[in-house]
């Protein structure tokens, strides 16, 4: 009987597509691709000194992170500034990660306590800015920010909605970096004291408003 086998990716090409896609998503997320920008394979494999398809195969990777588009007929492109492509992503966000924190502070023990107090403390130590980074959060910080908003789902032990939570956070990142811009008096440090305090508390009715108003002024910087 015939067999049949898929065949691998060459770990050449693998390596230089993470490569790219690395590149690219950086690049997206600094601000080098403004809102609605063309994103041209052909430019890109002879920037990046790739063939065209390792550029495909990174812009696929980048589409599937809502970092990017896929336009009919008409290649790739960053996202344009929609307040609806923004303002559904936040719906999301409060809908569900508020009922995940409620599970989180009730199911949490005292190893999830320690993860929330060491992630908040790490992310109020890392700078949110440093110069050679430009006006965006430092990579560092945005990393810091990511960890401190999962750790305090984690205590829900439910896999599946934290697999959930990473899907929207990578989609909805590139939106609270414009924010970011638009936004600047924003207390998000005060914002992320009163979760790590809510949560702590055991309180889950004030952990869930607090994080239902963070993400609403997050939605609501993009549409001000």
């Amino acid at each position: 009987m015939a067999q049949t086998t898929d065949t691998p990716t060459p770990p050449g090409k693998q390596m230089l597509s993470e490569q790219v896609y690395a590149h690219l998503r950086d690049a997206i997320m600094r601000g080098d691709h403004a809102p609605g920008d063309a994103l041209k394979p052909q430019d890109l494999a002879k920037e990046q000194g790739v063939s065209l398809a390792v550029v495909r195969e990174a812009l696929v990777r980048v589409v599937g992170e809502g970092l990017a588009d896929r336009l009919p007929n008409r290649g790739f492109a960053v996202p344009a500034f929609s307040d609806r492509r923004w303002q559904e992503i936040a719906e999301a966000r409060r809908t569900i990660e508020p009922v995940v924190l409620r599970m989180s502070v009730e199911r949490g023990d005292v190893d999830w306590e320690a993860r929330v107090r060491a992630a908040h403390h790490r992310l109020t130590r890392t700078p949110a800015y440093v110069p050679e980074e430009g006006e965006h959060y430092s990579g560092a910080w945005s990393e810091a920010h990511r960890v401190f908003h999962r750790t305090l789902l984690e205590g829900c032990g439910n896999p599946v909605l934290l697999e959930t939570f990473d899907r929207m956070w990578t989609a909805s990142e590139l939106a609270r970096r414009w924010s970011a811009q638009r936004a600047p008096g924003r207390d998000g440090v005060g914002e992320h004291r009163q979760l790590e305090e809510a949560a702590l508390a055991r309180d889950a009715d004030t952990a869930a408003a607090v994080l239902v108003q963070h993400l609403t002024l997050t939605a609501a910087a993009l549409t001000d």
